[in-house]
């Protein structure tokens, strides 16, 4: 049994900036939230994938982004994905008495996603997605794999996400980014059989 929240913990909360020449990120992230979220990127189509994320893994998400959109989406959708990954890592901490370890299926509508992580410390990503047209939402579908991955990588987790099938590119990545928030939500909660140990043989993670 887990409970992402407890009595007189610590709150499990992080602040981060990210300016480049390319993007300025703001992102504020509250683990045991209520799904509250104020999301503006500058691409519609990834603030709505990132309230998903918000509302399904019940987090509190703030992330304001600023970025070079007349060359195209790609360093905005990065640095936003680093950013947020980068919150998880922070917000975590030594990830004392989290259950780690999380999994969803996650349907809309025709399509089915599956997403996986482990929050071991050890950044990786897999991604399998096929779509049906170059871009959703005015957003390329290459990008959307590589939000999984950047985030990955900042957030130090192993991750697999998969469209396992579907006809509608929207409902894909929809079901993708729904399957992440409910994954997080489980890795993230705290069980409390855990006594403030680290879930790992290795004692640290």
């Amino acid at each position: 049994m887990s409970d992402k929240r407890r009595p007189n913990a610590e709150a499990r909360q992080a602040c981060v900036e990210r300016k480049t020449q390319e993007t300025e990120i703001h992102v504020k992230l509250t683990l045991d939230g209520t799904g509250q979220h104020r999301i503006e990127t500058g691409i519609g189509f990834l603030d709505h994938m990132l309230a998903h994320v918000a509302v399904h893994g019940l987090f509190d998400l703030q992330v304001q982004a600023h970025g070079d959109l007349h060359v195209d989406p790609h360093h905005t959708v990065e640095d936003v994905a680093l950013s947020l990954g980068t919150a998880f890592d922070r917000a975590l901490g030594d990830r004392v008495g989290i259950v780690r370890i999380g999994s969803a299926y996650v349907p809309m509508d025709e399509s089915l996603a599956f997403v996986a992580v482990d929050l071991s410390g050890r950044p990786y990503a897999v991604s399998e997605t096929t779509w049906a047209g170059p871009a959703v939402g005015g957003l390329p579908v290459t990008l959307i794999p590589h939000v999984f991955e950047s985030f990955a990588v900042t957030a130090r987790a192993n991750l697999h996400a998969r469209v396992l099938y579907g006809r509608d590119d929207h409902h894909k990545a929809e079901a993708l980014f729904k399957a992440l928030g409910r994954t997080l939500d489980i890795a993230t909660s705290l069980d409390p059989r855990r006594s403030g140990t680290v879930p790992s043989t290795k004692g640290v993670l």
